[in-house]
């Protein structure tokens, strides 16, 4: 009896051992393939996993991971052939169109120093209101087509917030005027600097205020606190919860809002994100609220 308790306690002892030494092994190659797994996806190679074991079960995930890496090249390269030809068609596009707007716009010039029917003018006015429109387009597509490349590299200096915000509220201030839009401003007194683009931090505001210009039906508010952070809000009654959640995709523009192009604000996201900064949008009780933290 003695004996055969020995023999069974022998035979479950070296299948603990055999199972403890295969685990070890399994876990050796998973780190093996993590490894390799990581390291491809980083440096962005064609090299494929490769393991010690000669496990049947984990040379098969291996050939099946190598299987989908290579799957995953084949759409990469599609993927950055694509948009590089689309990156391409836009620029040209945006560059193609604006021979003919200086020209329409010279033209205009010309008109308007000639003595012009009240109902004339009203049309004038329409051409050119149009005109300037797709002018705007057309700098948003060139500037769309550079953000494009993901690895763009913005040159980053200590820049003053507080300033940047007032001085692009005040290029806006004609344009509030006309649109009967009275925003109700609070910046912080305390001077906030951060690392950024100086230019990208203005062509953001730029568009948020652009979008506030289109979309505002009333109240607009703009408070800056001492954290950096900066929202803008306004009564947007063309705007519901569902659509906000949209607004920052590419050509999005509501029903409502024919002038819009559907593009500021997807330039003003990925600026922001290059900046290493955060915006979000949120509607409640009727208002547009995009909040920036820098």
């Amino acid at each position: 009896m003695n004996i055969s308790l020995l023999l069974i306690t022998i035979i479950l002892f070296c299948a603990c051992i055999f199972l403890i030494l295969r685990l070890c092994l399994i876990k050796h190659s998973i780190k093996e393939i993590e490894k390799s797994f990581t390291y491809i996806l980083k440096a962005d190679t064609n090299n494929i996993i490769t393991i010690s074991s000669s496990d049947k079960d984990i040379k098969n995930l291996t050939i099946n991971i190598n299987e989908n890496l290579t799957d995953l090249r084949k759409q990469t390269l599609q993927y950055k052939s694509g948009n590089q030809e689309l990156k391409k068609i836009i620029t040209n596009i945006s560059h193609d169109l604006r021979t003919p707007l200086t020209a329409i716009r010279g033209y205009i010039d010309l008109i308007q120093q000639e003595k012009l029917s009240d109902k004339q003018e009203k049309y004038l006015k329409i051409v050119e209101k149009k005109s300037n429109e797709l002018t705007e387009l057309t700098k948003q597509l060139f500037e769309f087509s550079k953000l494009m490349d993901i690895d763009i590299e913005l040159k980053k200096e200590n820049c003053c917030i507080n300033e940047i915000l007032e001085e692009t509220l005040v290029s806006y201030y004609n344009i509030f005027k006309e649109k009967d839009i009275v925003p109700k401003v609070s910046i912080c007194s305390k001077k906030i600097y951060k690392l950024v683009n100086r230019i990208s931090i203005i062509r953001i505001f730029e568009n948020i205020l652009s979008n506030v210009s289109k979309y505002s039906t009333g109240d607009f508010k703009v408070i800056m606190n001492e954290d950096g952070t900066i929202s803008f809000s306004n009564k947007a009654n063309s705007l519901d919860a569902t659509t906000v959640q949209k607004i920052f995709e590419r050509y999005f523009s509501v029903e409502n809002a024919k002038e819009s192009t559907g593009i500021g604000l997807s330039i003003a996201k990925k600026l922001i994100e290059l900046n290493d900064g955060t915006i979000k949008a949120i509607y409640s009780n009727g208002y547009l609220i995009i909040e920036i933290g820098l």
